[in-house]
């Protein structure tokens, strides 16, 4: 899919040819973060938001993060606390959490990612060099498994891989941005593609584990595209937003049932979220409900299991205000952003999606070390939800004002491309130049 317009709305003013990145995008992608913060007028600065600390597990079943332990110090010290990994277990009867502590603590900037067989996996920068290790429960002690190192400035995983058995991360260089096997394969650390480019981000379009989203900045500068990239024939790159020419177009979320996109891009005058579906000729829509005024809004889970259906898929928000972190759930053909209480102590921007339309929400506090809340979603004419378009917003009136599907900005005339359906779309040849 090539997206290249939005539905009624203006273009001319994006007013950015270059990267408009925050800091706050460096964070999230080493945090393996699937979505990416947008600010909304008033917003707090992004850089301030720290990223949630859980990562789960592609089919949710485990999930993994760096817990504080109480350790024996010297006898003159007294007891302590250190960095150790923790897992949790979360698709049996009850959830509960396992640690894994080794000899020696860890260092709070290293990285964890639970496989679906129950291992996480560890990044630890060692040096100029970031080694990799999967830990495993075995009785009473840990067990370490070591994958190897790879030896470069900068590296952060990705994402889960659907497939669950592997791993992969980003080291981006100079001119071009490569992308490591990390866990799952022969002999260590593999070197799958090299992109050239500035990547970032990172978004799974397929079950398989073979199509990469990536966020794209060319090494002249210019704007930053999302792009797809094809893992089994050497990161072949394929064209996959273009709403704007000098826009910043990014990819959050994909659901690879439905097709329904979550997207980022300043093309309406600012950083908007957006939403289309892979393959569909409809342009981009900017639902004036996902951009509030005063908080930061993050889409991070969306519905799986909605074949055919986009527009019915629910997807979960994290809402980051002043006072704190909240849950908001949305569809493309609702009426309302539902805003709604998170269990204390959530892991703000965590949780996933069954596909009979229940959130998994984990959550640890004072009472309960390892929990996770269930929430059905609310159907979009209950009571307790709130409009589409709050007080200031310039949202339109009437029917199509109501909704959640209304565009971003007074009608204009727009050249709409027809997007290419990245299932059909010819890998060879259509190479990016680079």
């Amino acid at each position: 899919m090539t997206a290249c317009a939005i539905e009624n709305g203006t273009v001319g003013a994006t007013g950015a040819a270059g990267d408009t990145r925050t800091a706050g995008d460096a964070g999230d992608a080493a945090a393996g973060t699937a979505g990416v913060t947008v600010l909304g007028e008033d917003a707090p600065d992004r850089a301030a938001l720290a990223p949630p600390a859980l990562t789960i597990a592609a089919d949710g079943s485990y999930a993994a993060r760096l817990a504080l332990r109480g350790v024996a110090a010297e006898p003159s010290d007294g007891a302590g606390q250190a960095w150790f990994v923790e897992r949790w277990t979360l698709d049996g009867h009850e959830p509960y959490a396992v640690p894994l502590p080794l000899d020696q603590p860890e260092e709070p900037d290293s990285d964890v990612l639970p496989l679906t067989d129950g291992r996480v996996l560890i990044r630890r920068r060692i040096a100029d060099r970031h080694a990799f290790s999967l830990l495993y429960p075995t009785g009473p002690g840990t067990g370490e498994l070591p994958l190897g190192a790879v030896g470069c400035e900068d590296l952060t995983l990705l994402p889960p891989s659907p497939d669950g058995a592997s791993a992969y991360a980003l080291s981006v260089g100079a001119h071009s941005t490569a992308v490591w096997l990390v866990a799952g394969g022969a002999f260590g650390p593999e070197l799958v593609a090299e992109v050239p480019g500035h990547c970032s981000g990172g978004v799974w379009l397929d079950r398989a584990g073979r199509m990469l989203a990536l966020d794209r900045e060319m090494p002249g500068g210019g704007p930053v595209k999302a792009v797809a990239v094809d893992l089994e024939r050497r990161g072949e790159v394929t064209p996959l937003l273009q709403i704007a020419p000098g826009s910043d177009d990014r990819l959050l979320l994909a659901d690879a049932d439905s097709g329904l996109l979550l997207i980022r891009s300043d093309a309406p005058g600012r950083d908007r979220i957006g939403w289309g579906v892979l393959g569909s000729c409809l342009p981009v829509r900017f639902p004036e409900c996902l951009s509030p005024a005063g908080v930061a809004v993050t889409p991070f889970a969306v519905q799986p299991g909605q074949m055919l259906m986009p527009e019915s898929c629910a997807v979960a928000l994290r809402i980051d205000g002043a006072a704190a972190s909240r849950l908001g759930v949305w569809r493309p053909a609702g009426r309302r952003l539902h805003r709604l209480a998170a269990p204390e102590g959530w892991q703000a921007g965590r949780g996933v999606w069954t596909r009979d339309g229940v959130l998994r929400l984990p959550y640890a506090n004072e009472s309960v070390a390892c929990g996770v809340a269930r929430l059905e979603a609310p159907a979009d004419g209950e009571h307790g939800t709130e409009p589409a378009a709050e007080a200031g917003t310039g949202a339109r009136t009437g029917a199509d004002g109501e909704s959640g599907m209304q565009p971003s900005a007074a009608a204009a005339p727009l050249p709409v491309c027809k997007p290419v359906p990245l299932g059909q779309a010819p890998l060879t040849g259509r190479v990016m130049p680079g």
